[in-house]
């Protein structure tokens, strides 16, 4: 057992407005810089719908992430021989239309304009080239468009859904949709460190946060299109590489990062997971794409377990680490509750920001031009989980996005969830929990106690509950790393010897 620790994030899509503040905040903070004008280190996207950059997720073109391969886990951007020859040529990449041309507008066009009985406007200008240029997307282009032809049909997640179901999500195209907020994943099995031929993409071992060193980065842009979820960018400007950096230097003096401090909906947690290393090759080369979650689910281990607990000491991981790690929230919907699921577990990389699926209402039809509910019952137990799989986002659908196309591990996770809001609905409105509800609590594989805890924890959770992790600051590492009394192993910093560059 090799165990090591991992920031981990969680969002609750549940809860999820799509106000995009969180966007706006990381965007004020990372990316105003010459050259990062297109970069949105998180973005929000609607679902069904294409993403950013449009179609991401299809990787028979983007080629990004693992895949299996004569019963080995391999890169599926290239070999090593294979990354040599396409080193100045790689088709794999995201070209400009998938993201858009940054623009701005001539506003002095509005001040400068001749008298006249037209209404002045301002001309838009690319960012890149000052020319003026035709809009014909941005980044969030397709905000709440989830019934629309053009974006929501190339939804490559609604491939293996059955005719009619399409019919009837084209039915209710203006009901239909769930926001899917993205940052990077910040993976165990990160693709983009392994197609990096200049070996500048690396995991800190302190908190398994991915940088990119730019002292190393040689603008390849391999990493570019070995990332499954396209979040490595490069910056047109500086030449270089850029990406989400977890918001680390607000870790390390105990503020949690920006686009989770300005969540209006409260839908984001954050805290410390252990990790067996020894694991994430056997995790992530399952041979059935089914089996992914649960086997990313074993490499998370029991923070109260003692063997744990003495070999995380064993690898110089602090008590403080330790106690956050027992009070996370994030390893209580992931591994404790089970209702946390990875983005795209398919992918190999072992995502370890995490999502909790959304509760769709029950469906109904459009009769003559009208919504029309199928029952009037909703708030018979049974009557709700009779009508789960027909519900408005199909659960095959929301299957293809966190459980690998694996209908049944989603199915167990809308029962949770269905339980836990059934459950407070007659104990708060009826003030008294019937026999049909406990048998729902049993069909769900949930108790009283495990119902009130995640209750607690989505509803009415206080601040220091959603964000558990104590302050670390890496010159305490270093120190400690130069100390001849200190173990040489893997000390959170990633490398055996102090680089040069820290005196």
């Amino acid at each position: 057992m090799n165990v090591h620790a991992q920031m981990g994030m969680l969002f609750h899509l549940d809860k999820c407005i799509g106000c995009h503040t969180c966007t706006v905040a990381c965007k004020n903070l990372w990316t105003d810089r010459k050259g990062t004008e297109y970069m949105w280190w998180n973005n929000v996207e609607t679902r069904p719908g294409a993403g950013y950059p449009f179609g991401w997720e299809d990787q028979q073109h983007y080629q990004g992430g693992w895949v299996m391969s004569g019963g080995k886990l391999k890169l599926r951007l290239h070999s090593r021989l294979d990354g040599l020859i396409n080193l100045f040529y790689n088709p794999a990449l995201p070209h400009m239309e998938d993201y858009y041309e940054p623009f701005t507008f001539r506003y002095q066009d509005l001040f400068n304009a001749p008298e006249g009985q037209d209404q002045p406007v301002a001309v838009p200008i690319s960012k890149i080239t000052g020319q003026p240029i035709e809009i014909e997307s941005g980044p969030n282009w397709d905000d709440d468009l989830s019934g629309s032809d053009i974006y929501a049909s190339n939804d490559i997640n609604l491939e293996n859904l059955a005719p009619d179901v399409r019919a009837r999500l084209n039915e209710l195209e203006g009901l239909v949709m769930q926001y899917l907020p993205r940052i990077c994943n910040h993976c165990l099995n990160p693709s983009c460190v392994a197609a990096c031929p200049s070996g500048a993409i690396y995991k800190r071992t302190e908190d398994g946060v991915v940088l990119v060193d730019q002292n190393k980065c040689r603008a390849w842009r391999m990493c570019i299109a070995g990332c499954p979820y396209k979040k490595v960018y490069f910056n047109w400007s500086t030449g270089k590489a850029e990406k989400c950096i977890l918001c680390f230097p607000r870790l390390e003096i105990g503020q949690v990062p920006a686009c989770t401090h300005s969540c209006v909906g409260r839908i984001r947690y954050m805290g410390v997971l252990l990790y067996d290393r020894d694991l994430i090759y056997e995790a992530a080369a399952v041979p059935d794409d089914y089996d992914l979650v649960e086997a990313q689910r074993r490499a998370i281990l029991d923070p109260f377990d003692e063997t744990v607990i003495a070999e995380a000491r064993a690898n110089d991981i602090e008590d403080s680490w330790i106690e956050a790690a027992q009070r996370s929230p994030v390893y209580k919907f992931v591994k404790l509750w089970k209702i946390g699921l990875p983005l795209h577990p398919e992918f190999r990389t072992l995502p370890m920001t995490f999502y909790v699926p959304p509760i769709s209402p029950v469906i109904a039809d459009m009769e003559h031009g009208l919504y029309d509910l199928r029952t009037q019952r909703d708030d018979h137990a049974q009557d709700l989980l009779d009508h789960l799989d027909e519900s408005r986002l199909p659960v095959q659908y929301l299957a293809n996005l966190f459980c690998a196309g694996n209908a049944s591990a989603m199915r167990e996770v809308l029962l949770k969830m269905l339980a836990v809001r059934i459950y407070k609905r007659r104990q708060s409105v009826d003030c008294e929990i019937d026999p049909a509800t406990e048998d729902l609590l049993r069909e769900a594989g949930a108790n009283p106690q495990e119902i009130e805890d995640i209750y607690h924890l989505t509803a009415i959770s206080t601040f220091q509950e959603r964000f558990v992790y104590y302050p670390y600051h890496r010159e305490e590492s270093v120190a400690a790393l130069k100390d001849p009394q200190v173990h040489k192993g893997d000390t959170g910093l990633g490398f055996h010897e102090p680089p040069e560059r820290i005196e």
